[in-house]
């Protein structure tokens, strides 16, 4: 099993959306651990732990960037401002 860290920005339109907490679990057999986040009325930051099969994190991943989030990879060590 696999483990990956993401820096996630949400527009403001997707925030309401259980998609890190629901839907990449349900849809992509991954397990989400939101780490860290700031959600406003214009949006959110979250830094999210992915874990699961490298070929699950990789569509889940793709699946929030279809989706209109933004998402950058955080390296080891590297913690993001949120």
């Amino acid at each position: 099993m696999a483990s990956a860290k993401f820096f996630c920005i949400f527009p403001q339109e997707l925030i309401s959306e259980p998609i890190i907490s629901h839907t990449l679990g349900e849809k992509f057999d991954v397990v989400p651990n939101i780490r860290s986040a700031s959600i406003q009325a214009t949006g959110a930051k979250v830094v999210v732990e992915i874990e699961g099969m490298a070929e699950a994190i990789e569509s889940s991943v793709a699946y929030l960037r279809e989706r209109g989030v933004n998402v950058k990879a955080i390296a080891d060590g590297e913690e993001p401002l949120v």
